[in-house]
């Protein structure tokens, strides 16, 4: 993608973002009609609360400091608090023109300081949400998914997989979060762990100022810690991004087929971003051409788009993520219209998918609607039945 066009959907983005700050600060203003120091003082504080995520973005990428990370935290839980309020200023509105034509609300409801009342009620619910996905946020669980592949590998009767997506390690989630997800990991004893995509966040930069590669080198697994690329890898960098990683003992697959101990053919697709690039990512047919097909076919692929190319290409399991469930409610209605899975397991013919919604979180911390999961797949393998 040319920079002009990433500096035009940047510049839209942004509008976007203001226009609904814009909505959500006038409601408060006017609440606050009968209040002018609080009036004055929130007009000041609403545009450093509103910009301080994206400032604190711009800080990070000239340098990290504790100025640019307190701003990234403040202002992720502003994101999220900004849907909400969004939602209640909508609801608010539509509630008034409904009772200018019907008027059914007792005229108590609608003076000034109801209105004031309204907006702190409103603050406290949206600041107790908040807090609550903040604490769902923190404590993955582990999913297990039994699952049988009609094919029978060399001396291998079943296999552990741990996969787990959508890390975003970062200023968001550092070392004390990541170390209890890969405490996690360990204790599933896995043969086999893949993270499909998301690794890390954006910039490489508070990863390596962390040593979190250090936690990541401490995650086991018989046949080793396999993983592929993300759209966040390409947004800060996919080369250092992946160089860092395979240097940290996560073996990259970058539209690549790997066979492991003469049992387990493994598929790594590149993000889609990669079509964004000079390049083009491989086609299936391109990534299966030679390997055996009587041996069981793992497929990360990081967005879970045109699921029939696994079923058809006889994939036996397809691991994704991405979509983190929209992460956010409502927004999961959103991932559901976009995608044929927004989270969990579907089954096409033979082949098995599962869309994980992830571990982590990109932007707010707060998960509402999803919980942080880390998939402990046990592969069973057996003889195809014969019609």
């Amino acid at each position: 993608m040319r920079k002009s066009d990433i500096f035009i959907l940047l510049t839209i983005a942004f509008i976007i973002y203001a226009g609904f700050n814009f909505f959500v600060f006038w409601h408060g203003f006017a609440a606050l009609k009968m209040y002018p120091t609080l009036r004055l003082w929130y007009s000041v504080a609403y545009p450093v609360v509103s910009l301080s995520w994206i400032t604190g973005r711009l800080l990070e990428r000239q340098r990290i400091t504790m100025l640019s990370s307190a701003m990234i935290w403040f202002g992720s839980f502003w994101l999220a608090a900004l849907v909400y309020s969004l939602m209640i200023a909508i609801a608010y509105d539509l509630l008034r023109l409904v009772n200018a034509f019907i008027p059914f609300l007792p005229t108590q409801f609608t003076t000034p300081e109801a209105n004031a009342a309204l907006l702190v009620v409103s603050f406290v619910a949206v600041a107790m949400l908040i807090i609550g996905g903040a604490i769902n946020a923190m404590f993955p669980r582990v999913r297990s998914l039994p699952l049988t592949i009609e094919k029978t590998p060399p001396a291998l009767k079943s296999l552990t997989v741990v996969a787990v997506s959508d890390i975003h390690l970062g200023t968001i989630i550092r070392k004390g979060r990541l170390q209890r997800i890969v405490d996690l990991i360990n204790s599933l004893h896995a043969d086999l762990v893949l993270l499909p995509g998301d690794i890390v966040d954006e910039d490489i930069g508070p990863v390596i100022k962390q040593d979190l590669g250090g936690t990541l080198r401490n995650i086991q697994a018989r046949l080793g810690v396999f993983a592929t690329t993300g759209n966040h890898e390409y947004i800060g960098g996919v080369e250092p991004s992946c160089k860092y990683l395979n240097e940290h003992g996560i073996r990259l697959l970058r539209d690549e087929a790997i066979t492991l101990a003469d049992s387990i053919v493994l598929v790594g697709r590149e993000d889609v971003s990669y079509n964004r690039t000079a390049h083009r990512r491989k086609s299936l047919d391109e990534l299966l051409h030679g390997i055996d097909r009587t041996l069981p076919i793992i497929l990360l692929d990081h967005q879970p788009f045109r699921l029939h190319e696994a079923e058809e290409h006889g994939v036996d399991l397809q691991l994704s993520g991405h979509t983190h469930h929209g992460q956010i409610w409502p927004l999961s209605l959103l991932t559901r219209k976009i995608f044929e899975v927004s989270w969990g397991y579907k089954r096409k013919g033979h082949t098995h998918i599962y869309v994980s919604c992830g571990v982590g979180s990109w932007g707010p911390p707060v998960r509402i609607g999803s919980t942080p999961e880390i998939m402990n797949i046990r592969l069973t393998f057996i003889e195809r039945k014969q019609i």
